[in-house]
């Protein structure tokens, strides 16, 4: 499975939802086509600037409230054992579950109801937000520097993939899309798998462990992680041409938003791997 939020499925669903809206722009273009006059009313529609736009706005929400859930995290403590070995412990705070849960619960309402979505996307930035300060703290007081690096690491990949779909060097087509659903959908079979065989004691070290196998699936998760972009680009580029309303901008921003904030843990593991 895609990114939920803008998988083609969910595009042609609110396209159906929301028929009146979407029409506007097309039978504008119409008139104008046919010198016919013009609607009188005018639907104010999507496009892909005011998108992107919308998803720098949510990503500045994201650090700050990550400043703050990394604030409210506590220091690490350094144990040393009777052999010598320095350790640091940090306590991961309860409550930042919290944080995860209705970021959670937000995206599953933002995903069925897009029209809510320029109140609910900068909730859940901010819910997002807060996990990601306290769990890169976590990381940060295990390697230092590793926060700086997974971040820098994100925004590259993000801007790379996003200069290859608008250059067409990379063209999203039917086969394409299929392929990185069918990744993307494995993926969360070996989350889930991987969870279950956990609950009933299988050894699952080999995923975290800092192995080549470990380090290898890391890597290929990057990349699916990655692709997955594309995907998004696509959604927010037809959603525009098709003249989607303008709350779609936000709906946009949220799914690309999905996207990077995976892309950036599953980075954040990866440099740990390495590090280890």
């Amino acid at each position: 499975m895609p990114n939920p939020a803008l998988s083609q499925k969910r595009y042609e669903t609110i396209e159906k939802e929301d028929e009146a809206g979407w029409a506007a722009p097309v039978a504008l273009a119409h008139a104008e086509a046919t010198g016919t006059p013009p609607p009188t009313a005018r639907v104010s529609h999507m496009t892909a600037n005011g998108a992107f736009l919308k998803t720098f706005f949510l990503f500045l929400i994201v650090v700050a409230a990550g400043a703050f859930g990394w604030s409210q995290t506590p220091d690490p403590t350094t144990t040393i054992s009777s052999t010598g070995v320095v350790t640091q412990n940090i306590d991961f705070p309860a409550w930042t579950f919290i944080a995860l849960f209705v970021g959670f619960g937000l995206a599953m309402v933002c995903i069925f109801k897009p029209k809510a979505s320029p109140f609910i996307a900068p909730l859940y930035a901010v819910a997002e937000g807060i996990f990601l300060g306290a769990i890169s703290k976590v990381f940060e007081s295990q390697w230092d520097g590793i926060v700086f690096q997974a971040i820098l690491a994100t925004i590259a990949v993000f801007f790379a993939t996003l200069a290859l779909y608008v250059f067409g060097v990379v063209k999203v087509t039917r086969k394409f899309q299929m392929v990185v659903i069918g990744a993307t959908a494995g993926v969360f079979v070996l989350y889930f798998g991987t969870f279950l065989l956990s609950l009933f004691g299988a050894d699952i070290s080999f995923l975290n462990s800092p192995s080549p196998l470990g380090i290898a699936i890391s890597v290929i998760i990057c990349v699916i992680a990655s692709l997955n972009l594309f995907l998004d680009y696509e959604f927010i580029s037809q959603a525009s041409k098709n003249g989607a309303p303008k709350y779609m901008e936000w709906y946009g921003a949220f799914g690309l938003m999905v996207t990077l904030v995976w892309l950036y843990l599953e980075v954040l593991r990866l440099l740990a791997k390495l590090r280890s």
